[in-house]
C-alpha cells in the first residue's frame, strides 16, 4: 500500500493536476486508488461567497475528478478507483448547501464516468457518515460511525464489481 498526501513520503495535492501526474509517475502502475479528501464550507445559502463555491468545487469535486481523469491510465486492467462523497448527499441539513452539492457532484460524476472507463476499470464512491473520532476531536460529542467501521466501507467499495455504485453504511 502506498499512501500519498501533501505530508506523506509520496506527495500529492489533488487540487494541482501536475501534482497528480507526478505522483503517478513516481509510483507507476497500481491496482487501486482510494481518495478520502475534500473540503467545502458549511454555511447557509445567503452566507456563502463565490470564493466558498470555487474552493469547494476545485478541492472536493475537481480534485477527485482529476484523480480519475488523470489516474485511469496508471491503473492495471480491472483496477478499482474509490472516491468519497458524504452522507449529506442524501441527507442535507441546514447550512449544508455547498457540502450537499459537492457530495452529489462526486456521486453524479462517478456514476457517469464509470460507464466510460476502459479495460474493466471500476469506479465507486463511499458515502461515509460522520466519523466518531472526528466528532469527538471537533467537540461535537460522541456520535458517528467508528473509523474502523468507516474503513470497511472503502474495503467493500474496492471489492465491488459495481460501476458507479455508492457504498453507504448498512
Amino acid at each position: 500500500m502506498i499512501v500519498a498526501s501533501r505530508s506523506s513520503a509520496v506527495k500529492v495535492d489533488l487540487s494541482d493536476k501536475a501534482s497528480i501526474v507526478a505522483m503517478f509517475e513516481t509510483v507507476g502502475k497500481v491496482d487501486a486508488t482510494v481518495s478520502a479528501i475534500g473540503s467545502g464550507a458549511f454555511g447557509p445559502l445567503d452566507a456563502l461567497l463565490d470564493e466558498d463555491y470555487a474552493f469547494g468545487l476545485s478541492n472536493k469535486f475537481m480534485g477527485q475528478a482529476n484523480l480519475v481523469r488523470l489516474g485511469r491510465d496508471y491503473l492495471n486492467d480491472g483496477g478499482s478507483m474509490v472516491l468519497t462523497s458524504g452522507i449529506m448527499a442524501g441527507h442535507p441539513m441546514p447550512a449544508s448547501v455547498l457540502i450537499t452539492t459537492l457530495n452529489c457532484a462526486v456521486q453524479g460524476f462517478a456514476s457517469a464516468a464509470a460507464l466510460d472507463l476502459p479495460r474493466g476499470l471500476k469506479l465507486n464512491v463511499v458515502s461515509p457518515p460522520l466519523v466518531l473520532e472526528t466528532a469527538i476531536k471537533s467537540g461535537w460529542g460522541e456520535q458517528g460511525l467508528p473509523a474502523a467501521e468507516a474503513a470497511q466501507l472503502y474495503v467493500k467499495a474496492l471489492a465491488s464489481e459495481g460501476k458507479g455504485e455508492v457504498i453507504r453504511p448498512s
